[in-house]
């Protein structure tokens, strides 16, 4: 997760910077930041047959992980977080969550930045243990 993390956050500081760079100009341009929650990708999935093709050995906890995101996490349809994503644009909103879980994700990032990490890695240890 951490690569995957941080390859967003680089996205989300490269927009909100664009952004900025646009305004300053005064370009006839929006910029919009997208924060999708569990869409139904095959992202998971993809993840693990590549790193089962590439010889990984893949131990029941992560097989259990994904078996745990497909079934419990990744729920929106790609078609419904692409209808929310085109409607934010042509709103012109400078950010769009996509699905509930973006937005309390997103207000429990920025309400308790300190609580956050604690609170997840907890529910970590408690659905896939130690």
């Amino acid at each position: 997760m951490t690569a995957y993390c941080a390859s967003k956050f680089g996205v989300r500081g490269f927009t909100e910077a664009l952004r900025t760079e646009v305004l300053a100009a005064r370009h006839p341009v929006k910029v919009t930041t997208v924060h999708p929650g569990g869409v139904k990708t095959g992202i998971a999935s993809g993840n693990l047959a590549d790193a089962s093709a590439r010889g990984v050995d893949l131990t029941a906890s992560q097989r259990k992980r994904v078996d745990f995101y497909n079934q419990r996490l990744l729920r929106m349809q790609p078609s419904d977080a692409a209808n929310i994503i085109l409607d934010g644009v042509a709103a012109g909103s400078p950010r769009i969550r996509v699905g509930r879980d973006a937005k309390v994700l997103d207000y429990a990032v920025r309400r308790f930045p300190e609580l956050y990490p604690r609170v997840v890695a907890g529910l970590d240890r408690r659905v896939f243990g130690a």
